[in-house]
């Protein structure tokens, strides 16, 4: 009998190389609702085959599924056999799901937010993949969706609270211990305002949550990005660096009065930007990280920009043998 898992291409076997190692594409090039009104979770399978070709042509034979492109949860079994195969003939593999802005503390959403993410982490296992990923952040704010950059405005912030941050640590927990019975990593993306959103907050939270298999995706990007002042890169890096399981990499071009008075960023390539990725990669490989990088970019060309920042990974990433 033929499984969904069956319909996922091979994955590459550990310990990877510079050729081997598993690096996913972002959906964001990809319109989540087209011109028509339709959904992409919806659409037609030749706009799923088109969209799978595309991948293909630019280099990439893994993809992150985000929920606000495709929810596997709301998939019906067919239509998602159906985007698996579609997927499959163009030599490319689902690993992990990304689970955006369904926080399992937001207000009013608290208990279908984790409904959610339980049937969430059930079809991740379905659907054969490795990563269930996530974090606390919500929904845009009104001032986030005007911008032409949304961390450019407020958005919403976890409280300062005793309580809802163990009632966080609680859910994750729950979380995780069902990602872990299904056989997955979960990994918490690091995001402002949020429990995760500090160097040391998102430790702490990793921390109590005590699982071995949830860990963070340091995104650091989504930080340095910010019209704010801001923690110093190297630094978010060194104290999260040993906890991440998976990894969002990303990079802006930052700069800043030097009396405070204003930010500014744009993306970048991951070679141009803040970041230096030659140095925190050669300290996470030290450090003993073998997860998957998913390579991410708004604006402009957006799957163009991942595949560029591709070629400049693997560049960093341990020759073939």
């Amino acid at each position: 009998m033929t499984t969904p898992a069956d319909l996922q291409p091979a994955f590459p076997a550990a310990p990877y190389t510079r050729s081997t190692w598993p690096i996913a594409t972002c959906l964001h090039g990809f319109a989540a609702v087209s011109e028509a009104g339709v959904p992409l979770h919806d659409a037609d399978p030749a706009v799923w085959d088109d969209m799978f070709e595309q991948i293909e042509d630019i280099g990439f034979n893994l993809a992150e599924l985000a929920d606000s492109h495709v929810r596997p949860a709301d998939l019906d079994p067919s239509r998602r056999d159906e985007f698996l195969s579609i997927a499959a003939s163009h030599g490319v593999g689902i690993p992990s799901v990304h689970l955006q802005r369904q926080s399992v503390i937001m207000p009013g959403h608290e208990e279908r937010n984790l409904e959610y993410a339980h049937r969430t982490i059930d079809a991740a296992a379905e659907w054969g993949m490795q990563v269930f990923s996530t974090g606390l952040h919500q929904p845009f704010s009104e001032a986030q969706r005007k911008a032409l950059w949304f961390w450019t405005a407020p958005g919403p912030k976890d409280p300062e609270d005793k309580d809802t941050w163990n009632t966080a640590v609680k859910r994750i927990r729950e979380l995780g211990q069902h990602a872990a019975e299904v056989g997955l990593l979960m990994s918490l993306e690091m995001y402002e305002d949020t429990y995760i959103g500090t160097a040391d907050s998102a430790v702490r939270f990793v921390h109590d949550v005590g699982l071995d298999n949830v860990g963070l995706n340091p995104d650091v990007a989504n930080l340095i990005r910010l019209h704010r002042p801001v923690e110093d890169w190297r630094e978010l890096h060194a104290k999260t660096l040993p906890f991440a399981n998976y990894w969002h990499v990303k990079n802006y071009a930052r700069d800043e009065a030097g009396d405070g008075s204003w930010f500014t960023s744009t993306p970048s390539t991951m070679e141009a930007g803040l970041i230096n990725y030659r140095k925190v990669i050669r300290d996470a490989l030290d450090l003993g990280f073998s997860g998957i990088f998913l390579a991410e970019h708004y604006g402009g060309d957006s799957l163009g920009m991942c595949a560029t920042n591709q070629t400049y990974l693997r560049s960093l990433l341990p020759k073939d043998k």
